[in-house]
């Protein structure tokens, strides 16, 4: 482990924000965590980080701040609330946000932050839990572009892709097209596989020829045999992908641009989350394909 003395703070430490706080703090830098739930604090400081109480106590030394939450509301309260980042940073700290939020609402919340002396950054993230684990996550970034190359190194610590895309607003763009391709993708992969059960071939080889075709895909390499065996443990919750198509279609709508698979897909997210699955990973849209097939999951 090498020496880094900055400071880095993160905000948020659940399934993506807990990796990304320990392979900060394995790449040398001074990392103080904050989350709702102490025992994921306690996690952090076992792997080499501080603990911090507050929001306000986890930034306020902080040369980087890093926040990872659920939703738009979650990320103007931590970044502009009284305990929030605004009012108890340093002036001149950079401000990450990781979370996936509305475009519209990332450049306000960084225009306000912004007027209290931060440099902000929307840096939503995407390569679920084992990409955070791997320090392999594919980074989109807006904002100021001489504030990203100085953020860059905090970035590699914890990504693998990491890309400017444009001015403030512009990462959480970029975010709501990967997630439209990511649900878009799932559903279909979900509706082949359970196409291929229904004929009786064999999944595993039907999987392993496919991947190596035109219909190659991430999803294919990382979540088909999972989903074949049943498995739907998550790495990123129906939930929260549901917020996402609710963010994707919200944006579309005020562009003007026709999403008719995307919304049909937000629907079928919106529908599994209805039936009791929004705990379990995105790819349990499997589950609703073969209920709606007539072919329960045994």
């Amino acid at each position: 482990m090498t020496e880094n003395k900055q400071t880095v703070a993160v905000i948020g430490l659940g399934i993506m924000g807990g990796p990304m706080a320990a392979n900060l703090a394995t790449a040398g830098y001074d990392v103080v965590g904050y989350n709702r739930s102490p025992e994921k604090v306690q996690a952090l400081v076992e792997k080499g980080g501080r603990g911090a109480g507050s929001v306000a106590e986890a930034v306020r030394d902080a040369d980087v701040i890093i926040t990872m939450v659920p939703d738009s509301p979650d990320v103007e309260e931590v970044a502009l609330g009284d305990d929030g980042i605004a009012a108890n940073a340093k002036a001149g700290a950079i401000w990450i946000d990781a979370s996936t939020i509305r475009p519209d609402v990332a450049v306000a919340v960084a225009k306000a932050a912004s007027e209290k002396g931060l440099r902000c950054l929307d840096a939503p993230v995407s390569g679920g839990e084992q990409g955070a684990i791997d320090a392999a996550l594919s980074i989109m970034v807006g904002g100021d572009k001489g504030v990203f190359d100085e953020a860059k190194p905090v970035l590699e610590a914890v990504g693998k892709t990491i890309v400017y895309v444009g001015p403030s607003g512009s990462g959480q763009t970029v975010k709501a097209a990967n997630q439209l391709i990511v649900a878009g993708t799932i559903e279909l992969v979900a509706e082949a596989l359970v196409f291929l059960q229904a004929y009786g071939v064999d999944t595993e080889a039907a999987i392993e020829v496919l991947a190596g075709g035109l219909a190659g895909n991430r999803i294919l390499d990382r979540k088909a045999a999972s989903m074949t065996a049943g498995e739907f443990n998550p790495g990123f919750r129906i939930d929260l992908h549901h917020k996402d198509m609710g963010i994707i279609i919200a944006a579309a709508r005020e562009a003007g641009v026709a999403i008719p698979l995307g919304a049909h897909t937000a629907q079928l997210m919106a529908y599994a989350r209805q039936l009791g699955y929004g705990h379990l990973d995105h790819s349990a849209l499997m589950l609703l394909v073969q209920q709606l097939s007539g072919r329960e999951q045994k």
